[in-house]
């Protein structure tokens, strides 16, 4: 069987029109990417234009849209866009917009899907990153509650409840493939209620809304015009869990079951998704450039792979725990358990690649670590489980910084601390 290769557009493909939570003008302007730069958005309106990439490291605002960076420099909305890439499935596409939020359109996906159609796409080097689970997971988040299981097909199964006549329990089953999100969900319009109007624009929200973007309800039925299809709705909060999804920086290859979801739900599953390590791509980092980096050796040597590095700011390594590591021969015989010192350890670790990209020379330096605190175990690490390490810089200065780590076993915490460390010559 072939290897599936990345993706990216032909030629340029544009959208404009009104932003509908800023009512400003914008224009969105899809770019071929390099393979391997993945989904990026770039603000070209500002003096210095701001590159924000399509991850949930970089997700802002999450209340009626997911917004990428800050409300300075940020771009809300940018759900619609994503799933329009997700259809078509692009793997690697730059997204530069000339204002703070993507042209809405009519409310739904139709004017990217059709954009991007009209500029074709085109495979080009390298594997997509696939975004799966090895067995069944569950995750709620306020009302919203989800199950993703394995699939040879990715599917969306979603549950909507509004007491409203023309809502009420709505359900749908919806296969991703471009066809079938083409046909029964790119036309799909976001909705919302008169009663809300007010309370949206004094939030500064909805700002661009009107009868031609939003299916805009009342107490008892449409404000104006005609669905496209009487469960439109549920359609819509579909492409709305496909957007968000698409933040995983990867192609679907799981079952979703979604109850009443929300973007803060939607994101609270990537993120679940995340840590039991659900993005499979190939890593940053082998064993071999690890020992290039940092001077551990066995049985110290406690990372085997990196996965994600970003700029100074956050880092993923993994531990795989074998039932071979030394110190399970007294730790405890008959019943192994990692000491949790080693726990502690392994994230430092992790933490030290991230602090040795800081540097010019890392094969000159060596982190010290000067002191820990916060620390908690949360559950035990026992042969077989391998350990996802997730760093995010705190504070740098100079050769000192302080991190905050977490790590997870099958997307559950098992430990978690704050740590201050310093760089210093051999």
């Amino acid at each position: 069987m072939a290897t599936a290769r990345r993706r990216t557009l032909k030629a340029p493909a544009d959208v404009s029109g009104t932003g509908l939570h800023t009512g400003s003008a914008s224009v969105a302007r899809l770019l071929p990417a390099a393979s391997g730069a993945g989904i990026v958005f770039r603000r070209v309106d500002l003096a210095e234009p701001v590159t924000l990439p399509a991850t949930l490291d970089h997700v802002g605002a999450v209340e009626r849209r997911t917004a990428l960076g800050d409300e300075a420099t940020g771009i809300q909305l940018v759900e619609h866009v994503l799933a329009a890439i997700a259809a078509h499935q692009l793997d690697d596409v730059t997204i530069e917009v000339d204002g703070p939020e993507p042209p809405i359109g009519d409310g739904s996906l139709a004017p990217y899907v059709d954009a991007i159609a009209k500029a074709g796409t085109v495979e080009h080097d390298g594997e997509p990153v696939t975004i799966t689970v090895g067995a069944p997971l569950t995750v709620s988040e306020g009302d919203a509650r989800y199950v993703v299981a394995p699939a040879d097909a990715a599917s969306l199964t979603v549950t909507i409840e509004w007491e409203h006549p023309l809502i009420g329990r709505q359900s749908g089953r919806f296969d991703l493939t471009t066809d079938a999100i083409t046909r029964e969900l790119a036309r799909a319009r976001t909705f919302g209620f008169v009663a809300e109007h007010d309370s949206l624009r004094a939030a500064g929200l909805g700002l661009g809304a009107t009868k031609d973007n939003v299916i805009a309800l009342t107490d008892k039925g449409l404000a104006h015009g005609k669905l496209r299809w009487p469960d439109e709705f549920v359609r819509h909060k579909a492409v709305d869990l496909l957007g968000d999804l698409t933040l995983l920086g990867g192609r679907l290859g799981v079952d979703v079951i979604a109850f009443r979801p929300s973007h803060a739900g939607n994101l609270a599953l990537a993120r679940a998704i995340r840590r039991v390590g659900g993005v499979h791509a190939a890593p940053v980092m082998g064993i071999d450039e690890i020992l290039g980096i940092i001077p551990h050796r066995y049985p110290m040597l406690l990372v085997d792979r990196i996965l994600e590095i970003h700029g100074r700011e956050r880092i993923v390594g993994i531990k795989n725990v074998t039932a071979n590591e030394p110190f399970f021969q007294g730790h405890f015989p008959g019943h192994p358990i990692m000491p949790g010192v080693l726990i502690i350890e392994a994230m430092a670790q992790v933490g030290g690649m991230l602090l040795m990209g800081t540097v010019d020379d890392p094969e000159s330096k060596v982190v010290y670590f000067m002191a820990i605190d916060g620390v908690k175990f949360r559950r035990p690490v026992v042969p077989g489980d391998q350990i996802r390490f997730e760093l995010e810089m705190l504070q740098l200065r100079g050769r000192n910084c302080r991190m905050r780590g977490v790590g997870y076993v099958d997307g559950r915490p098992v430990a978690e601390a704050e740590m201050m460390a310093r760089i210093v010559d051999k």
